[in-house]
Parts: C-alpha cells; structure tokens; sequence
C-alpha cells in the first residue's frame, strides 16, 4: 500500500515541526544544489525557522550582491529604498538626541544659559544641587570604607606583632633586646642617635608604648 496524502497544515508540536523543517529544508538545499548542477542555473535560497534562525544556498557561481542586483534589475524594484529611508529616519533621531544631550551638558557646565527663564534656572540649580550632594556622599561612602579597611590591616599588624612577641617569649628571648635601626636620619650638629633595648635607670633612658630605650649618641 502507498504511503497516505499528508495534510498541508501547521505541526501544533513544536518537537515534531522543528523535526520537519530540519528535514525538509536539507531536501530544498540538495534540489537546489542539483538545479545549479543540472541546468547551469543561478540559485538563491534563502529561509528563516519560526525562532529566526538563518539558512541559507548561493550557487557558487554567483554572490548575493549579484543575486540582489539581477533581482532588483529584473523585477524593476529597489530592494534597499526602505533600508536606506530607516536607516536616514534613525540617524536624525540620533543626531536630535545628540543635540540634546550637548545642550544638557552644556547648562551643567554654565553654558547655554541665556535663553533660559527663572524656573528653568531653578530648576537647573535644583538638579545641580541633588548631583552635587549624591557626589558627596559617594565620596564620604568611600572615605569611610577605606578607613575601615585601614583599621582592619592595622589590627591585624598589631595581632601579628603580638603573635611573635608571645613566641619570642616562650622560647625565653627579649624580643624587645634586638638592635632597631633610626627609620629617619635626624642631625643635630652632625650627631646621630641609635636607640637599644636598654635596661630602665641608665642616662638618657626613654619609655616609649612601654619599652625601654636608651639613646646612644654617636659622634
């Protein structure tokens, strides 16, 4: 028995029509490969799956732009008048919001201020004024978490130092004895000072954060 008379309607499945068309549309592709075989012909295909997706045939002979060319000469139509009357629509809407926006800028800056009434002024400096105070808290936003992050990497310096010092210790070591290079050369009349972990009631003894030093001067 033949196969039966399949009903030309739309697959309400959407599994079982995507199915369809990948298969079908292969078909069209190989007839239209054949055709530019056969017959010497100049094919272009082109079609569009109900998502969008582009499929496409040019005979290898030719390209689109001549495809295009021997369509519009042929049919004696312009494929891109409508193109071209968009894309023109679209570039001065763009050049309308660009004016615009310059104007805008301009008014923020203190230009373009003569043809403005009382209550565009206001209104301006009420603008002005809301930018100006989100500027300043953002600023005092960032102050205050930097601050913080600074606070944290100091507690945790001092966390370290405390650390070692409580090694130090255990292991019956002054961790205080050790010899501590000036960070800044101070002169005085060409004398220079060095500072050692000293025992308190020497001369010149110093009690700095709770450690004992005793200034050396050197000549």
């Amino acid at each position: 028995m033949g196969r039966g008379k399949i009903e030309i309607k739309k697959i309400e499945n959407d599994t079982n029509r995507q199915v369809t068309y990948s298969k079908r549309r292969t078909g069209i592709v190989k007839k239209a490969r054949e055709l530019t075989v056969l017959c010497d012909a100049q094919v272009s295909l082109i079609m569009f799956s109900n998502t969008g997706k582009l499929s496409e045939y040019i005979s290898p002979s030719t390209t689109k732009k001549k495809v295009y060319e021997l369509y519009q000469k042929v049919a004696e139509v312009d494929l891109w008048d409508t193109e071209y009357e968009r894309m023109q629509k679209e570039l001065k809407e763009h050049k309308q919001t660009n004016m615009k926006l310059r104007k805008e800028i301009g008014k923020r800056i203190g230009e373009c201020l003569d043809d403005l009434s009382f209550d565009e002024l206001r209104s301006l400096e009420q603008d002005l004024d809301e930018s100006v105070k989100a500027v300043r808290d953002r600023k005092y936003h960032t102050l205050n978490t930097q601050t913080e992050t600074y606070r944290k990497k100091i507690r945790n310096l001092q966390e370290t130092h405390t650390h070692l010092a409580r090694e130090c210790e255990s292991r019956g070591e002054d961790p205080y004895f050790e010899e501590y290079e000036a960070l800044m050369a101070m002169t005085n009349g060409g004398a220079h000072f060095v500072s050692y972990g000293l025992q308190p009631g020497q001369p010149d003894h110093q009690d700095i954060d709770g450690h004992n030093f005793y200034n050396l001067r050197l000549s």
